[in-house]
C-alpha cells in the first residue's frame, strides 16, 4: 500500500461562474480501520482562498500549518491578501524544497483571483503544478472522481448547481472506494459569501 493511501482521502475543486466549489471526503483510517468520520482536509487561506490537502494526515496538517505560516509573513510585508496564482506558487516552491523527503500529500488550491475569476489548481507531492479549467481531483478516489466530473461538470453553473454537481461526484466516487467517505464537506465560494455545507453519505 502507498504511503499516500494510508489515511484515504478524496478532494475535488470544481469551477462555476464567478464561483468555485471545493469538496472533501470525512473519514480519516489507518488503512482498513475507521478512526474519525469528521476529518478536515479542506482547509482556509483567507476568504477567497482555500487548500485542500490529500494524502498523509499528519504530513497534511504540518503543510496546513507551514502555509499559514508563509501567508501570515506575506500579510505583514505586502498588507494585502495572496492571489490565488501566487499562493500556488508558494505551495509549489514548498514541496519541492523537501523533494528528497517529500510532505506526502497532494494539494488543491481553489481561490477567486482578480475580477473574481475562479483558479485551480492540483500538484504532487515534489510541486509539479497542473492547472485546469473545470475542476481538478486527488486522493485514493481520484479515478472515479475524474469519471463523475468528468460526465457532470458543465461550464458556468450557478452556485446551486455548482454544489448540487461538485456534492453527486463527491458522493459517487466515495462510493467507490473503500478508503475515503463517511459524508461529505463541501465548500461553495463566490465574490460576496463563503457557504459551508456537510453532505450526508453511506455510514460503512
Amino acid at each position: 500500500m502507498s504511503i499516500f493511501e494510508y489515511n484515504g482521502s478524496a478532494v475535488v475543486a470544481m469551477v462555476g461562474k464567478n464561483c468555485f466549489a471545493i469538496a472533501s471526503d470525512r473519514r480519516l483510517g489507518v488503512q482498513l480501520q475507521t478512526i474519525a468520520t469528521d476529518f478536515q482536509r479542506v482547509f482556509k487561506v483567507h476568504d477567497k482562498l482555500y487548500i485542500g490537502l490529500s494524502g498523509l494526515a499528519t504530513d497534511a496538517q504540518t503543510l496546513y500549518q507551514r502555509l499559514v505560516f508563509r501567508h501570515k509573513l506575506y500579510q505583514l510585508r505586502e498588507e494585502r491578501d495572496m492571489k490565488p496564482e501566487t499562493f500556488a506558487s508558494l505551495v509549489s516552491a514548498l514541496l519541492y524544497e523537501k523533494r528528497f523527503g517529500p510532505y506526502f500529500c497532494q494539494p488543491v488550491i481553489a481561490g477567486l483571483g482578480d475580477n473574481d475569476e475562479p483558479f485551480i489548481c492540483t500538484m504532487d507531492c515534489l510541486g509539479a503544478k497542473e492547472l485546469a479549467k473545470d475542476f481538478v481531483v486527488s486522493g485514493t478516489s481520484s479515478e472515479s472522481l475524474y469519471g463523475a466530473c468528468e460526465s457532470m461538470y458543465k461550464p458556468n453553473m450557478e452556485p446551486e448547481e455548482l454544489f448540487e454537481t461538485v456534492s453527486q461526484a463527491l458522493m459517487a466516487s466515495v462510493d467507490r472506494d473503500c478508503l475515503a467517505g463517511w459524508g461529505g464537506y463541501v465548500l461553495i465560494v463566490t465574490p460576496t459569501e463563503v457557504q459551508e455545507r456537510v453532505v450526508k453519505g453511506r455510514m460503512d
